[in-house]
């Protein structure tokens, strides 16, 4: 069932969003070559702590950390460890969201740290406009799959693989609500986009094969098949009457 926000549920999902984008932004000043996962997952639990907030993906679904920190060809769900160093050239995933009165936001960056192949960079800076291509169609009166169809329409001509096993979805009083949003186009239309409805958004796009794997050790760690770095890029939206407004961006 899709819950339909009150204007009250979203100003508390509007302060949960001005958090989670301070965080973002911290976190991305804070990561350099030469510290590990672990240590960013903590950064981010700290400044999260700070505001009497709560981390929302610490044991969602029992994953075992506070923020999913995945580097170069994992593409999601990286577990934060003491033996993962982050080096020049890598491109860092942070995942994570902000509890705040019983409301939550969602977002993902990709860091770039140093150097990295041309390849790559090009297609970081893809993804993330890839998500702001879709807020074209975020408008009430349109589609789910129109969001999942605009993206498609603006990676495609690249190459690159989506990621069609992961979706964005709902959020609200739960990270994970209906509907789901996926980066793909859809053969049904999806639901109708209403005003108030708060969604998540997020392209998961690959450098090659859009096929994943997860890791058999772990159990987390999504990783793409063929080895290629996977880019990630999300915000908390909210549909309004004069368009969608990014509630997880400074």
């Amino acid at each position: 069932m899709i819950n339909i926000k009150s204007d009250r549920e979203i100003e508390l999902m509007r302060e949960a969003g001005k958090m989670l984008a301070y965080v973002h932004s911290e976190i991305s000043n804070f990561i350099k070559a030469g510290i590990t996962t672990y240590e960013v997952d903590q950064f981010g639990l700290k400044l999260i702590k700070k505001m009497n907030a709560i981390p929302s993906f610490y044991h969602l679904y029992d994953f075992p950390g506070n923020f999913c920190v995945s580097i170069n060809e994992e593409v999601i769900h990286g577990i934060p460890s003491k033996k993962r160093y982050i080096k020049d050239g890598d491109i860092v995933k942070v995942d994570g969201g902000v509890g705040y009165k019983g409301y939550h936001s969602d977002a993902a960056r990709t860091n770039i740290v140093g150097t990295v192949d041309e390849k790559v960079r090009l297609l970081v800076e893809r993804t993330e406009q890839s998500f702001f291509e879709s807020l074209k169609v975020c408008l009430p009166g349109n589609h789910v799959n129109d969001i999942g169809r605009t993206i498609e329409d603006y990676i495609e001509p690249f190459g690159y693989g989506i990621v069609d096993e992961y979706t964005g979805h709902g959020i609200g009083r739960a990270v994970h609500e209906d509907p789901d949003v996926c980066n793909f186009a859809t053969n049904e239309r999806g639901p109708k986009l209403r005003t108030n409805m708060a969604l998540a958004i997020e392209p998961m796009i690959n450098l090659g094969t859009e096929k994943v794997i997860t890791d058999s050790v772990d159990g987390w760690t999504v990783r793409t098949a063929d080895g290629l770095a996977s880019a990630h890029y999300e915000n908390t939206i909210v549909i309004t009457d004069n368009g969608p407004e990014i509630l997880s961006l400074q």
